[in-house]
């Protein structure tokens, strides 16, 4: 994939610039490591998707909805390389995201839930375009987890895009996934690159909308649930987090080693292991967000309400996890690991 010829590259112009993720008090990787990963992820598939609208431009397709897409993402990666170089305040950062959210509503890619008001239903796609976006942000905290699970995450929205009799969308979901891929070949433990903001920005952004493309061509009575099923690993990090830290009575914006991959380390488990754990736990959630495209109601609800319990009984027991100072037993993990975030 161009990604793999590429990140090489942009290790190479990080290492000569100086472009460098350092240890510091939020990260646990124990030396510098390049950023840039995220260009080579972002440039491989703006190339990738430019070249099949114009070679291939496929009948039906929502080219201008594309443009869209693809434009509002690169800017939100170079809103994430300008925060990996110069570390920029979180509002800035929220709400050049909430303006992405507002075009992406204007140009006609809503949540589109049935019986909401117009006003409701903008309120209801920005916080979904924000959240996601960063949710994949906050994801970044291992080496290989982001990418992988964004990698993960696209396969299960091209197969429930096809099933459904989607074409386009699965396109540049398996896109995606394919950019991401070649990237890990670099970013797995111990990563020699990091994808930085740039490319957490960016993975996100398009997987929310490329959830809310795929949302309304769903008709089933549980076809809100299918993309948060199939986004319910970077949904349950993100919510975890900002639950125990405001439990905590610390400040939920403020990084901090407290995500799953950290309190699965303070367990004892090791990088890899805590990854490939949330790898299976991401396909798994792929696989049945597929599955809830093609069930009647009554089994759909089903297996919501059954995924949501373990989400609750996960939560409640990672909860426990002394990962912050002040805690019984805090610091007694045994692991250890490489992060950007």
């Amino acid at each position: 994939m161009l990604t793999t010829l590429l990140t090489p590259w942009a290790l190479r112009f990080a290492q000569r610039r100086g472009v460098l993720d350092h240890p510091g008090p939020t990260k646990v990787h124990p030396k510098a490591v390049p950023y840039l990963g995220g260009v080579a992820i972002v440039v491989a598939f703006s190339v990738m998707v430019v070249g099949m609208a114009l070679v291939w431009q496929p009948s039906g397709a929502d080219l201008g909805a594309l443009g869209m897409t693809l434009g509002l993402g690169v800017g939100l990666a170079v809103l994430g390389l300008l925060d990996d170089l110069k570390d920029l305040a979180i509002w800035p950062r929220l709400l050049v995201e909430t303006a992405a959210g507002v075009v992406v509503f204007a140009t006609g890619t809503r949540a589109g839930v049935a019986g909401l008001s117009g006003g409701a239903d903008l309120v209801l796609t920005v916080i979904w375009v924000v959240g996601i976006t960063n949710a994949f942000n906050l994801l970044d905290n291992a080496d290989g987890l982001s990418a992988g699970v964004a990698g993960l995450v696209a396969v299960s929205f091209a197969g429930i895009g096809l099933v459904n009799d989607q074409y386009f969308v699965p396109l540049l979901a398996l896109a995606l996934a394919g950019c991401a891929a070649g990237f890990l070949r670099h970013n797995f433990h111990p990563a020699r690159i990091h994808m930085g903001d740039a490319g957490s920005l960016f993975l996100g952004f398009v997987l929310a909308v490329l959830a809310l493309r795929l949302r309304a061509h769903v008709a089933h009575q549980v076809s809100f649930a299918v993309p948060l099923v199939a986004l319910a690993v970077p949904i349950f990090d993100t919510s975890l987090v900002a639950a125990t830290r405001s439990w905590h009575r610390l400040n939920p914006l403020r990084g901090r080693r407290d995500h799953v991959s950290h309190r699965l380390v303070a367990l004892g488990w090791t990088v890899p292991q805590a990854v490939a754990a949330t790898y299976a736990v991401a396909a798994a959630c792929g696989g049945l967000a597929i599955g809830l495209t093609r069930v009647g109601r009554g089994v759909g609800f089903a297996v919501v309400a059954g995924l949501a319990v373990l989400a609750v009984l996960a939560g409640a027991g990672l909860a426990r996890v002394p990962v912050y100072p002040g805690s019984p037993d805090y610091g007694s993990g045994n692991g250890s690991g490489s992060g950007s975030g």
